[in-house]
């Protein structure tokens, strides 16, 4: 059986992909994460690209590495006045 990883769906996010958590196929990085749900989630595509990712409760560069068993989130950025 194929690894996935687990990402939580904040705001915005979570309405264009219609859930709170999306199962995806393991990724390395989390580059690697933002571009299965750019393309899983072509609709959200561009919220994605400006979206922090954390990892375990961390703000994750780009570069950072990804394991099946942590805890991923897209955060959007916040909006408002």
């Amino acid at each position: 059986m194929p690894m996935t990883v687990a990402v939580r769906l904040f705001a915005r996010a979570r309405e264009l992909a219609g859930a709170d958590v999306v199962e995806l196929a393991a990724r390395d990085t989390v580059a690697g994460v933002r571009e299965e749900l750019a393309v899983r989630y072509p609709q959200a595509a561009a919220l994605i690209a400006c979206s922090a990712i954390a990892v375990n409760g961390e703000y994750a560069a780009d570069g950072h590495p990804v394991g099946p068993d942590d805890e991923i989130a897209l955060i959007p950025p916040v909006s408002g006045g």
